[in-house]
């Protein structure tokens, strides 16, 4: 596959899941938990006490919400101060990893020389797999989707340029061992014919 279109599909999934990842902020509906409605009262009356990672919500059964943002970051659960430490430090990673991956592409025209935008590429790919390295996600499930496409994206971006970045680690040993079993054979021949010739 052409290596313009793997780091532009690359630049496209990991963009995707950094966005997704952000959406996650916002989300409301971390925690909930139900309240009331058991069987066997007259009124059956229903409620739910909700929490994002701003603020802690009651609602009752006449759909009246109220909502208390939390204060100051010290007076928050260790849950709530570990899940914004994450995201918070995932997303920043995220940001630096897409716009070093934007001036590294080859498909760019600012960043540098090739071998400059082809190691700048390989840091955005490293910044995105260090800022996707969460599962953390209100629903969990768009959290791990985000997370799922930032890995996949770092990952096409790391395969277009680790060789050129590392070339002593991958030397051609198929090409060479091809190349030398070609000439084993060519004198197998030549030997085999001359052989046969001088029989004859």
């Amino acid at each position: 596959m052409n290596k313009r279109l793997i780091q532009i599909l690359g630049f496209l999934t990991s963009s995707l899941g950094w966005t997704f990842v952000l959406c996650t902020m916002a989300m409301d509906y971390w925690r909930i938990t139900q309240l009331g409605g058991q069987g066997g009262s007259f009124i059956i009356r229903v409620a739910w006490y909700w929490s994002n990672l701003w603020k802690d919500c009651f609602t009752d059964s006449t759909a009246v919400t109220n909502c208390r943002d939390f204060p100051v970051l010290w007076s928050v659960t260790p849950f709530v101060q570990g899940v914004r430490g994450l995201l918070m430090c995932g997303l920043t990673l995220g940001f630096f990893g897409v716009v070093l991956c934007f001036l590294g592409m080859e498909c760019t025209y600012i960043g540098g020389a090739d071998k400059t935008k082809d190691k700048m590429l390989f840091a955005g790919a490293v910044f995105h797999v260090v800022g996707g390295e969460y599962d953390l996600g209100p629903p969990i499930f768009l959290g791990l989707v985000g997370c799922f496409l930032i890995l996949v994206g770092a990952m096409f971006y790391a395969v277009t340029v680790y060789r050129v970045i590392f070339p002593e680690r991958y030397p051609n040993y198929l090409s060479s061992s091809f190349f030398s079993l070609i000439t084993k054979t060519k004198l197998l021949y030549s030997l085999c014919y001359c052989f046969g010739l001088a029989v004859k």
